[in-house]
């Protein structure tokens, strides 16, 4: 056995001067194939593999002979991830498709999964997906996983096949013998919703590039098999011969006639797919500081996306990445007209895998770096039970929210350096692939506050809302005010509160509002989301104090409080003077 493959069967290798045994994983030991990968990214590849049996460097020297990196020792004991989705899965897939071995004429190796096709004389035949690449798989719920492949990429398959030669008949008057004349695989193709999208010619690895629109379709891959077959009958015939002396006599002749049968059949697999083909759409303003706001809202899951050209300010969204082998090509079966057997696969896909972790979405560098003032999402179940027991991640326990858009205010932006980065391998959106950018203006404005009048029960206060350069005022009260929001949570008006009371200023940019009680008030505009208004206005505050005091009939009042305050001390003292002096003469 290839020693590429030695770990798949060193479930437990005794080691000499060791008394324990070391349980090795099912993917190839690190460093046995390169698959144009280093050991260290090699290693990563194996998500799916028991962690639980640890092999120490001592031990591992001992049973191999050879050192392991330490990379190669943490992914022994558990398993990495990555915040983008790595190429390690690509690479190594596209190489290890070639290791696919078929069988010959009257051998047939398939996957355990796959789907066979008979006909009268071609058997076990399948046409299997091995691999599309680039792709994610995303465990978005519990029960539910989604392939996500990039509109162009590449198919990998595996398409095999035997032939069944019947049976000859040897009889005395009649013999029938078969021959096999040829097979092949004549065509392969890709179908996207049953449309032929790729062809070519026959191949046991179809090799298929594809250009894939829309969002979720199903890919096919499909196979013909031709089988021609001769057949040769000798049968006996007598004929009556008249001999040299005139004797007659019958003798045994044969007649030969050969016949070419044709057999063929059309295999397939099906596999359904979401084309991953990420837009965007992208909002963005200035503010009175200089600062940008920046939203972007994007069609499908995202990874991250940059603000600046040096890619110092960023924003990171919910999904981390590890990468796995597809565990139906562990094991093969060989079938032949004698029966079936397993056989150790020389062929393991690897996919790239998509979670929610416990971070995102967050931006970065967190101090001095973009705020994210806004998130829209959808609320999902955390996936674990599709992830399975032997992936250790760290993927969300709660209820997780995965963002659709975000809104960043950041000190920095730059056209140019804008890309939103995929969970699809090299999958990106820029300015430039945005469906829709819409830039929007932030004014400032301007609120003041003055008492209009003042008694001993309340204030009466005038707000004034105007554009703070042009002294326009700022109507809030007019429905017909065009909207601009892209969803609808963000047509909201803007409104101005004081001590408690929401109002709109009217066509002259003011508002009134009557307070009940003595103080402090700040009264604060609370802008429209910029989403919504072109232009649009920063928020504003200003402040007013009223006071009984400030008004003459408030001093009346405070004196009047005051007597009435007062007056049962002064009558009580007065009384307690006279009866004091009434007591002193009498005792004189």
């Amino acid at each position: 056995m290839d020693s590429r493959r030695l770990a798949l069967v060193l479930s437990a290798v005794l080691l000499a001067g060791f008394a324990s045994t070391i349980a090795t994983a099912t993917p190839p030991r690190p460093g046995t194939e390169g698959n144009n990968l280093t050991e260290n990214e090699s290693a990563t590849l194996w998500s799916r593999d028991d962690d639980s049996h640890y092999i120490s460097n001592a031990a591992y020297r001992e049973g191999y002979g050879e050192h392991r990196t330490l990379v190669e020792q943490v992914a022994n004991r558990t398993d990495l991830t990555f915040t983008r989705p790595p190429g390690t899965a690509n690479v190594w897939t596209r190489n290890d498709h070639d290791d696919y071995q078929p069988g010959d004429r009257t051998t047939s190796i398939y996957p355990e999964d796959a789907t066979l096709s008979d006909s009268r004389f071609i058997k076990d035949a399948h046409a299997s997906v091995f691999a599309v690449t680039p792709s994610t798989e995303v465990h978005r719920e519990p029960s539910e996983t989604t392939l996500h492949v990039a509109p162009e990429g590449r198919l990998l398959g595996a398409v095999d096949y035997r032939v069944r030669t019947p049976s000859g008949v040897d009889r005395p008057d009649r013999t029938v013998s078969w021959s096999v004349d040829s097979h092949e695989i004549t065509e392969v193709r890709l179908l996207s919703d049953g449309e032929v999208i790729a062809r070519a010619d026959g191949d046991h690895r179809p090799n298929l590039a594809y250009e894939l629109r829309g969002h979720e379709t199903a890919l096919t891959l499909e196979a013909d098999v031709s089988v021609t077959l001769e057949k040769t009958v000798e049968e006996a015939y007598y004929v009556d011969v008249t001999g040299p002396n005139g004797t007659n006599r019958t003798e045994k002749r044969w007649q030969t006639s050969t016949t070419s049968v044709d057999d063929s059949v059309t295999v397939s697999e099906g596999l359904d797919i979401e084309v991953y083909d990420l837009s965007v759409t992208l909002y963005r303003t200035t503010y009175p500081d200089g600062s940008s706001g920046v939203v972007v809202f994007k069609n499908q899951p995202w990874q991250g996306y940059t603000l600046d050209a040096n890619g110092s300010a960023s924003v990171r969204g919910v999904w981390r990445f590890y990468t796995a082998r597809d565990t139906d090509w562990e094991t093969l079966t060989r079938a032949t007209a004698e029966g079936r057997s397993s056989i150790v696969s020389d062929a393991l896909p690897v996919y790239v895998h998509a979670y929610p972790s416990e971070l995102g979405p967050r931006a970065e560098p967190v101090r001095g770096g973009p705020e994210i003032t806004q998130v829209w999402g959808t609320t999902h179940e955390p996936p674990r039970r599709s992830i399975g027991e032997n992936v250790h991640v760290e993927v969300v326990e709660n209820s997780y929210e995965t963002s659709y858009g975000v809104a960043v205010r950041s000190p920095d932006f730059s056209p140019d350096g804008f890309t939103v980065r995929g969970i699809v391998r090299g999958v990106t959106a820029t300015v430039d692939t945005a469906t829709g950018e819409r830039a929007r203006e932030i004014r400032e404005s301007s609120l003041s506050a003055e008492v209009l009048s003042r008694n001993e029960t309340g204030a009466t206060v005038r707000l004034e809302l105007v554009d703070a350069e042009t002294g326009e005022p700022i109507r809030l009260d007019d429905a017909s005010t065009p909207r601009y929001a892209p969803l609808p949570e963000e047509s909201r008006s803007a409104y101005v509160t004081i001590a408690g009371h929401r109002v709109e200023t009217n066509a002259s940019g003011m508002a009134t509002v009557h307070l009940d009680e003595p103080g402090l008030y700040t009264a604060r505009y609370h802008s429209e989301s910029w989403l919504g208004q072109d232009p649009a206005y920063a928020s504003d505050t200003a402040s007013v104090r009223w006071h009984p005091l400030t008004t003459v009939t408030g001093w009346v009042s405070l004196i009047t409080t005051i007597i009435q305050w007062f007056l049962p001390f002064g009558i009580a003292w007065y009384a307690g003077s006279r009866l004091g002096g009434m007591i002193n003469w009498e005792v004189g």
